[in-house]
């Protein structure tokens, strides 16, 4: 009897497991197809458990936070055209690049109001320790404001030197404000910011209530990671705050990764997305627009670039809509940097018919994980580009991290969108797309002295793997859109 009882309630879970796990995904029709079957996979695979990982990892926004981005005013874009002015009629004139770059002026124009910015100046970090050292002078020299987000502000030794810092600067008058992803930096942190918020320092976690102490919602990262110093210096790119980001990791070792620092009017489009999402987050003491924290540029530089977000708050993909432009747009070579390499369709697709046409694709990733099921997600599709044709590198000296991609020489993106699903719609992200050709040829010159520390895969290289780790493989990519 007892073995027919268990039977039966056996039977029954699975029953209301399964029209749960069919109710629950989909729900929200605004879903990806394929997001849908990865998380009907993992909810039936894994009764009650599933629903469990679903609740932290599988939930959207609320409409309220939602609502919350999306009603912030775009500060500062007015200033921005009003620099512009006197350099527009001689930039349509004098640059070459002009042809290129009008569809992407357009596309970002239309779905993210990022206009182009001229005349700036840019300079390429690959090392923590020169960016962080640039970056530290910068702070000490500011005189007005400093406003920071990143994902990751570790409670360590470099974490630690920036609070000081910060809080020398908070004491000597200077505005700081402090945004961070709460679960990507391990927690609150509350004893890290105590000295700063006692010198008059703001520090918040995005989009979390003080009186929160988890996020109940671990799905959508603010994985952005931007500085802005008086109005004037801005950062941008692949680097977080902690000393793993400085080489001292024994399991990651030396971090490659690709950051600028601007000075131009692009500072002050990074300085309006650090308004939204600060106004987004805090309930009272909005910032307003001010000139003091959108000068009028006083650089007169050599690139121009538009600043580009995207995020769970609209249905444009922004930064996935300027990759697969880059990629169409290619004409002789493609050349992407990416610590996790899980695209959708439409960029596999892509990359397949660059290849096809005779396009130069290269591809480098890291040659060891960083989290186990997407490492052999990233594993499945480089075998797939393998076997097109594009040219796939694993980086051999230490961690890759760098989010970089170059077409023809021309146009480079660089910032902290990954080749993945997750950057493209589940994680909020940033990136400056540049059109420049020294800045794009910096990055080609930076990629071919990593290729000589790295190894090329082949389709021998694959055939070579163990039949357990092609299972894993070809398992991880089916939860790829979730990851």
């Amino acid at each position: 009897m007892s073995l027919h009882l268990f039977w039966g309630f056996l039977i029954v879970l699975v029953v209301v497991n399964t029209i749960g796990a069919v109710v629950t995904v989909f729900r929200d029709k605004t879903r990806e197809i394929a997001t849908v079957w990865a998380w009907l996979l993992v909810l039936i695979l894994f009764p009650v458990i599933g629903f469990a990982v679903y609740f932290f990892f599988g939930r959207k926004l609320t409409n309220r936070r939602i609502f919350d981005l999306k009603t912030q005013e775009a500060f500062g874009i007015e200033q921005i055209v009003s620099n512009q002015a006197r350099q527009a009629e001689e930039y349509e004139n004098g640059n070459e690049l002009t042809d290129d770059i009008a569809p992407f002026v357009k596309l970002f124009l239309n779905n993210d109001e990022a206009i182009v910015t001229l005349h700036n100046e840019v300079e390429i970090f690959t090392d923590g320790h020169e960016k962080f050292a640039r970056l530290f002078d910068d702070i000490r020299a500011a005189k007005h404001h400093i406003n920071i987000e990143y994902y990751t502000i570790y409670d360590d030794k470099l974490g630690n030197e920036l609070v000081d810092l910060l809080t020398i600067k908070a004491r000597e008058g200077v505005q700081v404000r402090v945004v961070y992803d709460l679960s990507g930096s391990g927690g609150r942190n509350n004893k890290l910011y105590r000295r700063l918020r006692h010198a008059g320092g703001q520090v918040e976690a995005f989009l979390i209530p003080r009186w929160q102490l988890i996020s109940l919602n671990v799905n959508n990262h603010d994985h952005r990671k931007l500085v802005i110093i008086d109005g004037n210096i801005g950062y941008i790119g692949g680097f977080n705050i902690g000393d793993q980001y400085l080489g001292n990791s024994k399991k990651f070792g030396y971090w490659r990764d690709t950051h600028l620092r601007v000075e131009g009017d692009a500072v002050l489009a990074m300085q309006s997305r650090f308004f939204m999402d600060w106004n987004a987050t805090i309930r009272h003491e909005k910032l307003n627009f001010s000139s003091e924290f959108f000068p009028s540029a006083t650089k007169n530089g050599a690139s121009a670039m538009q600043i580009v977000s995207s995020g769970p708050d609209t249905e444009d993909n922004q930064i996935f809509e300027g990759y697969l432009r880059m990629i169409s747009m290619a004409r002789e070579r493609i050349v992407i940097q990416s610590p996790y390499f899980i695209p959708n369709q439409s960029i596999i697709d892509a990359l397949r018919v660059a290849v096809r046409s005779g396009i130069k694709v290269q591809i480098m990733i890291p040659d060891m994980p960083d989290h186990a099921f997407v490492y052999r997600a990233t594993q499945h599709f480089a075998r797939e580009m393998v076997e097109v044709g594009a040219e796939v590198y694993t980086y051999d000296n230490g961690f890759i991290h760098a989010k970089t991609m170059v077409i023809d020489g021309k146009i480079a993106a660089v910032g902290t969108a990954n080749m993945d699903f997750r950057s493209f719609t589940l994680n909020f992200e940033v990136s400056s797309f540049m059109y420049d050709l020294k800045i794009a040829e910096q990055l080609e010159a930076i990629f071919a002295q990593d290729l000589e520390v790295s190894t090329l895969l082949t389709k021998e290289y694959f055939d070579n793997q163990s039949s357990w780790m092609k299972i894993k493989q070809n398992f991880s990519r089916l939860l790829a859109p979730i990851m």
